[in-house]
């Protein structure tokens, strides 16, 4: 990838910001018209801009804003061809001015976000304010380059060239808070010493960090256990760890992923801050059955679904954000009143939490989270809204089991329309040919070959009214 200048004009931008159709799904079509789980700023009036809380980094005493913005889902256009999307720079500024107006100072992106073109968009949209009034997270994503054989020294040189890409792209000269990017997946603790510690890449950041040029230092983490255990006791002070919580992995996380409530745990007793990652599910917590949402709302019937959420992941005292993809203004404002200030949860609401997680868990959706790390498929298949579609209809009762049930006829209709509308004919999961490229990426270990061709037999038996 070409290098760019530090100061580019919007049209220049959008000629170079080409995001294809396959890193941007839409996650808001499907079996019907998406329900709306955030309130209308008119029904609750202004959205406070001096209550937001903060915590305090215990190393370099940071004063972070308890809501952090997940830059993975930055709002896109329509390419002029209409055969891809660009990201809205212009969105994305009125986004984040909206954000740091309201007392979100911290902003998490990646390199490989968005197709490489995160950082670039994040940047630019925070260079127009002043240094000290925000804080950037971003990672070494060298993932994707382990288990191909490469030389330690390849490993080192491709890992430096990205981390100095990140302050180009970035336009900055320190990075508040850099991570190893997802640790504990591929073959654990083998594919953590290729990527950090044989190709010497921890110890260049550890150097980097006592230069000034890394303020704090940590990892996020998906998978193996043993890896969050051995790395948490390497004996390097550790300034933060991010990891996967909120109300359903607090003791019900799936694949491969680790119970949220050992995870935070392990932090607590060492004092280390831990940043959330997925407080909803890629959504999946703001989208739940209707009678999950009834549930939520006759407990607090003026709040959000999502705030429920929101609040279970800020609540304890160890967390020092909660990162949230805002792709949309409504959820911003939505996120800043629940967080200002934030109204830790009762014991009564954390158990009443347990229990409604206990109910979700009967509902077999793929745990999906929108996050495209398994995207671009070779063969172009939309893998995210495939799923998405299917997790949507389950949750609206529109995954009919036989033909006697009751709703068949709604159900079936329901589904393959909003199939059709959902995800383009080429891009479905009949096309999958099952080369498993995708499921090593994916972070909820998913075997997603077997859950494509297990939702195109499903489609196929609604098409052919065999069920």
């Amino acid at each position: 990838m070409e290098e760019h200048t530090n100061h580019i004009d919007r049209r220049d931008f959008f000629k170079i910001v080409g995001i294809t159709a396959a890193a941007t799904t839409t996650s808001f079509v499907g079996c019907s018209p998406q329900k709306e789980n955030t309130p209308q700023s008119t029904q609750l009036g202004p959205v406070p801009t001096d209550k937001m809380t903060y915590r305090t980094t215990p190393t370099t005493k940071d004063k972070v804003s308890i809501l952090g913005y997940g830059c993975m889902r930055w709002p896109t256009v329509p390419t002029p061809d209409g055969k891809g999307n660009l990201i809205d720079q212009e969105a994305v500024n009125e986004l984040v001015d909206y954000a740091i107006a309201h007392g979100v100072n911290y902003f998490d992106t990646a390199p490989v976000y968005i197709q490489g073109w995160s950082e670039e968009s994040t940047g630019i949209a925070l260079k127009r304010h002043p240094r000290d009034s925000y804080f950037i997270a971003t990672k070494m994503s060298n993932h994707r380059i382990a288990g191909r054989g490469l030389s330690p020294k390849e490993i080192y040189d491709a890992s430096i060239k990205m981390y100095r890409e990140s302050f180009k792209k970035l336009q900055v000269d320190y990075i508040d808070y850099y991570l190893l990017h997802s640790i504990g997946g591929a073959k654990g603790m083998e594919t953590f010493n290729e990527r950090f510690i044989d190709s010497g890449v921890l110890d260049f950041l550890l150097k980097e960090r006592e230069a000034g040029r890394i303020r704090n230092l940590g990892w996020s983490f998906h998978g193996d256990v043993k890896v969050f255990d051995t790395v948490l006791n390497m004996g390097i002070q550790w300034d933060f760890v991010q990891i996967q919580l909120n109300y359903l992995d607090w003791q019900h996380a799936s694949g491969r992923n680790v119970n949220a409530e050992y995870l935070y745990g392990e932090l607590a007793k060492r004092n280390i801050p831990a940043v959330i990652m997925e407080p909803l599910l890629g959504g999946r917590l703001s989208n739940v059955p209707d009678h999950i949402v009834a549930r939520l709302k006759q407990q607090r019937p003026e709040q959000s679904v999502a705030s429920w959420a929101f609040r279970f992941a800020g609540s304890p005292e160890h967390v020092l954000t909660v990162l949230s993809g805002m792709t949309y203004m409504e959820h911003l404002q939505d996120n800043i009143r629940t967080y200002s200030p934030l109204e830790p949860l009762t014991d009564e609401e954390a158990q009443f939490l347990y229990d409604t997680a206990s109910l979700i868990r009967q509902y077999p959706t793929v745990p999906c989270n929108d996050c495209k790390y398994c995207m671009p498929c070779p063969y172009a298949i939309d893998i995210p809204a495939i799923l998405l579609h299917y997790n949507k209809c389950v949750n609206e009762g529109n995954v009919p089991e036989t033909q006697q049930d009751e709703n068949y006829r709604k159900a079936r209709q329901a589904f393959l329309v909003g199939y059709d509308r959902s995800v383009p004919k080429l891009r479905q999961a009949n096309h999958c040919i099952g080369c498993n490229q995708c499921s090593p990426l994916c972070p909820q270990r998913i075997d997603i070959p077997r859950e494509l061709h297990r939702i195109d037999a499903f489609v196929e038996k609604l098409k052919q009214e065999t069920l």
